[in-house]
């Protein structure tokens, strides 16, 4: 578990008492070097994804796609090189500077909430990008801003992989570059990807604006076995541990202590892509993510009751498991009628309150969750808070202390 002997605890109880009491680095280091940060023994997961900062997606993003001038494109790779890389590199930067801004990590701790999600690109590092590949440059700054912010907020960061060379998944967007054939499973793509883990593990250490990442992700939401056996088992032997012992050796050359080591998290094997620690040499701080949403698992049923016996009764906790990514929407045959809709039925409200509890309560008998996401706009033509942390609480369906969330479950 997240909350095991091998981590240094440290409150969350304030922003300056979090701040106060960062653990130390051993005198003996001969880097420059900041401590861990962990949540509170007592204490678990609660956060939100920050998505659509650093790789947009635009069902979920439609004006600031647009305002960047990549309406009609469905990824970035398509857009920059759309655009040209230096009209590119402006646009994108307008984006960074202002989908996220320092009052929202504020208001992200107001919530009280602890942790943040950071999906990332590959390219974030620019020397890793090749010739012939089409991604903004320019983040790596903004990424600095915001781990710094987190840091100030007392907040604790998942660092998160979400785009890896060649694309880890067929077909998606949050990959950076769509494509129906994903070319991240050869090993010069795995290279790449071990190059950025070792990179940003460095980052994290001697960087102190990065003194609360406490977990890197190897890689978000990778193929899974039913669409192409090959390259998830591929994955499972040549990637997961090579990336386990990259990340590993350059704590070991930066001289970090076991209870400083980063948490390091893979996708369980609920997702589909095989058993994650199958071939790992060391578990020591594993943790794993589970993506859960009820709007794309027939198990939920078609209405109100079944979706809430659903979430009480179909997800198994699991140790050392945070479930990373979820929301509040509900089948897409069923999210505009009367019983589900948002617009113009208020009455609906108080039932998403409940669909929330109930969910945050069983994923808090692991180790936590974190909402997808915190901000998004114009989904099917309207501002859908059911993907938005930031407006769902606004709109009342979501609770102003996460921590009391659980208390409200109807299950």
């Amino acid at each position: 578990m997240l909350y095991s002997s091998a981590a240094s605890w440290l409150t969350l109880a304030t922003a300056s008492t979090a701040i106060a009491t960062l653990l130390t680095a051993e005198s003996d280091r001969d880097v420059p070097s900041v401590g861990r940060r962990w949540l509170h023994g007592d204490d678990k997961i609660r956060g939100v994804n920050l998505g659509s900062l650093f790789i947009i997606e635009e069902w979920f993003a439609q004006d600031a796609w647009a305002s960047i001038g990549c309406k009609g494109f469905y990824d970035e790779w398509s857009c920059v090189k759309h655009l040209g890389q230096s009209a590119a590199d402006a646009a994108f930067e307008n984006h960074w500077k202002s989908w996220i801004i320092k009052d929202d990590i504020t208001q992200i701790a107001g919530y009280g909430l602890n942790t943040i999600r950071i999906p990332v690109g590959f390219w974030i590092k620019e020397d890793l990008v090749e010739d012939g590949e089409y991604y903004p440059r320019g983040g790596l700054s903004y990424l600095d801003r915001i781990v710094e912010w987190a840091g100030d907020a007392g907040l604790y960061v998942i660092m998160d992989l979400h785009g890896a060379p060649g694309s880890q998944s067929p077909n998606e967007e949050f990959t950076g570059h769509s494509t129906a054939n994903p070319g991240f499973f050869t090993a010069a793509n795995y290279e790449r990807a071990n190059k950025f883990l070792e990179w940003m593990t460095e980052r994290i250490h001697t960087n102190d604006a990065y003194r609360s990442v406490g977990m890197l992700q190897v890689i978000n939401e990778p193929i899974k076995r039913r669409v192409n056996a090959t390259d998830a088992d591929d994955m499972l032997e040549n990637f997961y541990p090579a990336a386990w012992d990259r990340i590993r050796a350059r704590e070991s050359k930066l001289k970090i202590a076991v209870k400083d080591s980063l948490h390091i998290q893979f996708m369980s094997s609920d997702w589909g892509s095989g058993h994650p620690d199958m071939y790992l040499s060391d578990t020591t701080n594993i943790y794993y993510d589970q993506h859960v949403y009820w709007k794309f698992d027939n198990r939920a049923g078609k209405n109100k009751t079944s979706y809430i016996d659903a979430t009480c009764s179909l997800y198994g906790p699991k140790d050392s498991v945070i479930v990373g990514e979820f929301s509040l929407s509900v089948a897409s045959d069923v999210q505009d009628t009367a019983e589900f809709a948002i617009q113009g039925h208020p009455e609906n409200v108080e039932w998403y309150t409940k669909y929330f509890s109930a969910q945050v309560s069983n994923y808090e008998k692991s180790g936590g969750w974190v909402f997808w996401s915190w901000r998004c706009n114009w989904i099917h033509q309207f501002n859908d808070w059911r993907w938005c942390y930031k407006t769902a609480v606004e709109a009342g369906a979501i609770p102003k202390d996460a921590s009391k969330a659980a208390s409200l479950s109807p299950c």
